[in-house]
């Protein structure tokens, strides 16, 4: 399958018995006058009869008030000045929309694909947000990835509406009480990985950010990730250990909900600093300030252990994370045991 974006030109009349003729159609006609063919045989390379054709040209001339056409008798067709010019303009205006209407294509197609794998997917695949999970979850068959937040993923998992889960966590005694909640709905958990959050700041970190008090700063624009989001917890949670009301900061409202889009933000001058993980600051050419390490774990109902397919994604988890700056790969449980 290949779609293909073209432009259209129409005309339309006053009057309501008469129908829109697309102008498009009617040059690739006057094309074939123009290159020397008849009449009949421009309407039969048309599609349409003779006298449907006739019937068109009038009702465009008469529309514009102006020929497009000099019938000769005995000499066939040829184009007026007008009829020429309408020519060169439509050819000049498919030209110019060709280098756009090529990335409209693509854009449209690669919707299609990801919706495809959607609706072709067996299970349904809950994540927070990241880049080796997006990854890793594309290049294993039979997932459905939909990125939400370490909250609602889980509850998607609780509630049946998802086979896997992937969340993370910045400190042990939250952990462990969302290990003990799982456990007793016969879920399994799986560390798969370390990673580093803590402020993506413009290139060279002009405002000198280093902490979360200087958030206070009211010249400094921050940007938040969405409510239920583990980013938007660990802020919050750092927020509460020292005193900082939320209101004080230029920005808490503004909200993101992947790290990438916090970055870009900060890339368009719309935010001076939001907090989000090390490899996309990387990846973004951004200044990255750590503030605290995380587990990313994956959850699925014991069912889902008997298809090969979930091993395969928490390896390839690992894989990658165990190359990737800002990450750590975690391979067994006794690395986090304080957490589970």
């Amino acid at each position: 399958m290949r779609i293909e974006a073209r432009p259209t030109l129409i005309l339309n009349t006053q009057d309501p018995e008469r129908d829109a003729i697309d102008l498009y159609w009617l040059v690739g006609l006057l094309k074939d006058i123009r290159g020397g063919s008849s009449l009949v045989l421009a309407s039969k390379n048309s599609g349409i009869s003779y006298r449907g054709v006739w019937g068109k040209l009038n009702q465009v001339e008469a529309s514009l008030g102006i020929p497009l056409m000099i019938r000769t008798k005995g000499h066939g067709s040829k184009l007026t000045e007008f009829g020429s010019f309408l020519c060169q303009f439509i050819e000049e205006m498919q030209g110019s929309y060709a280098q756009h209407g090529v990335s409209y294509q693509d854009a449209l197609q690669r919707e299609i694909k990801k919706h495809q794998k959607l609706e072709g997917a067996r299970w349904s695949f809950y994540s927070s947000s990241d880049s080796i999970i997006q990854k890793a979850a594309a290049e294993v068959k039979g997932f459905g990835l939909k990125i939400a937040g370490s909250g609602e993923s889980l509850e998607q998992l609780l509630n049946n509406n998802a086979h896997i889960a992937g969340y993370h966590v910045s400190d042990e005694k939250s952990s462990q009480v969302i290990h003990q909640r799982l456990r007793k709905h016969n879920i399994e958990i799986f560390p798969v990985m370390k990673r580093t959050q803590g402020f993506i700041v413009k290139k060279g970190n002009p405002f000198h950010i280093q902490a979360i008090e200087d958030l206070l700063n009211p010249k400094i624009r921050f940007i938040n990730r969405q409510i239920g989001s583990g980013t938007r917890l660990l802020l919050d949670t750092l927020l509460l250990e020292q005193g900082i009301e939320p209101a004080d900061i230029n920005g808490y409202l503004h909200e993101e909900f992947t790290h990438s889009a916090v970055a870009n933000a900060i890339l368009a001058g719309k935010a001076d600093v939001g907090l989000g993980v090390k490899n996309i600051a990387l990846e973004n050419g951004l200044g990255f300030v750590p503030l605290k390490d995380e587990i990313f774990f994956i959850a699925m109902h014991k069912d889902m252990l008997s298809h090969p397919e979930s091993s395969k994604l928490i390896r390839k988890i690992r894989s990658y994370s165990g190359n990737t700056s800002g990450y750590k790969s975690i391979s067994l449980n006794r690395q986090v045991q304080n957490w589970l």
